[in-house]
């Protein structure tokens, strides 16, 4: 049954132009604890439905094939009249296409809790409304809160003035769920506005030349916490994402090297993270500067690999030590075929070339276990940990080493 815990929709509206599917389908949800249902033969009554009800259904399970109006098009429907819910594909035509249209219904903003093939069992419906459940926990703001503008003359200022500060995200290692070290987030601490994202800020600075004091003011806050847990015994590594516009800064390699030496922490502690697609567009310089942070002893992670369409000939360009797999292969790769197969691919290509496997956006144990099947060395996301500051690792890790067991492989329990 589904964990009483986490949160569950407290309505469902049932979209299918087959009675007995929409009676089985109520049946199963009735068995998870909703009891309030609505249905629909197809898209125009679902609409309609929606037209007259006060209250939006907590949850739709959705058709795809249906006379009138399909599921597609109810979809984009719901788009153009800003209907929003959550939605649950439940079809009888090829999982490759089932796939396809989750990933369209969430590029437009919905949640897709799960999108899997007839019919519909309890575990298939348990699955989804666990994930309806963490989504609800760790809700992802699709239309952001308005910000007040934000001046590249106020980035300057907030660099000058230390506004600029790092948050963590563990990432751990697959077998064992112990901690291998840590990504480096910037975040604005502005004075009036609070927390401010990077997405409103990094674009910004790198539009405007502020990304080289910018991220000159994030590495000495790393390594100095790197050298704080250095003396602590704890030999993290941090990765650090550099920007594409650094790329073609030669002078940036010395200066690194400098504030590394100052601190007096290892080279082979700091990973910087470069995007695939960064490299193509600064070639002449780029394979310069990251040779050369290799030669001084940096780690050099190709980030949201898979993204681009380019990654194996930047794998072999450029002499990467990790390969971070981004999170659109990751999260829900247990139930989508295609994911799995591309994502084991890269998996195994990594592996052949020597290099640390690094997937990202892992919110699912199911992802996890799929991950652990699949060999993959080190972890990250929400269900290990959401970023944090440094000082809320200590409360963070006496709580995660409670949950290791449930981590672990069974034979890395016996090994570790």
């Amino acid at each position: 049954m589904l964990n009483r815990l986490a949160p569950k929709p407290d309505s469902v509206l049932i979209v299918d132009d087959s009675a007995l599917q929409r009676s089985h389908a109520a049946s199963l949800c009735r068995r998870a604890g909703i009891d309030l249902i609505y249905e629909a033969g197809n898209g125009i009554e679902a609409l309609e439905l929606l037209s007259m009800l006060v209250l939006t259904p907590g949850v739709m399970l959705l058709d795809l094939e249906m006379p009138g109006m399909d599921g597609v098009e109810l979809i984009q429907q719901l788009h153009q009249r800003n209907l929003s819910l959550p939605i649950i594909i439940v079809s009888g035509r090829e999982q490759a296409l089932i796939d396809s249209i989750a990933t369209m219904t969430r590029s437009m903003g919905f949640s897709v809790p799960g999108a899997m093939r007839k019919p519909l069992h309890a575990g298939d419906l348990e699955r989804a409304l666990r994930e309806y459940g963490e989504a609800q926990r760790y809700p992802v703001a699709h239309d952001e809160p308005a910000m007040p503008s934000l001046r590249p003359t106020d980035l300057g200022h907030a660099i000058d003035a230390g506004e600029i500060i790092v948050h963590y995200q563990p990432k751990v290692d697959i077998r064992t769920g112990i901690i291998r070290g840590l990504e480096a987030l910037a975040r604005w601490a502005h004075p009036q506005h609070g927390m401010i994202p990077p997405n409103r800020f990094i674009p910004m600075a790198e539009q405007n030349g502020l990304i080289r004091p910018l991220t000159l003011s994030v590495i000495p806050q790393v390594l100095a916490q790197l050298a704080g847990w250095n003396a602590r015994g704890l030999r993290w590594s941090v990765s650090i994402n550099l920007s594409p516009s650094l790329l073609d800064d030669a002078d940036l390699v010395p200066v690194i090297v400098d504030l590394v030496q100052r601190h007096g922490v290892a080279p082979a502690q700091i990973v910087f993270e470069i995007t695939e697609s960064s490299v193509a567009s600064h070639l002449s310089v780029s394979l310069g500067v990251l040779a050369r942070l290799r030669l001084k002893g940096f780690g050099l992670s190709i980030d949201d690999y898979g993204t681009g369409f380019s990654s194996m000939l930047q794998l072999a360009r450029i002499p990467f030590t990790e390969l971070k797999i981004d999170r659109s292969f990751v999260h829900g790769a247990h139930q989508r075929k295609r994911s799995r197969v591309l994502l084991q691919s890269a998996l195994d290509m990594a592996r052949q070339l020597g290099l640390i496997t690094v997937a990202e956006g892992i919110e699912t144990i199911e992802d996890w276990l799929l991950l652990q099947s699949f060999d993959c060395c080190v972890g990250q996301g929400y269900l290990i940990a959401r970023p944090m500051p440094a000082h809320a690792l200590p409360a963070w890790l006496n709580t995660h080493r409670e949950r290791l067991s449930s981590l672990r492989l069974p034979q890395a329990v016996t090994q570790s």
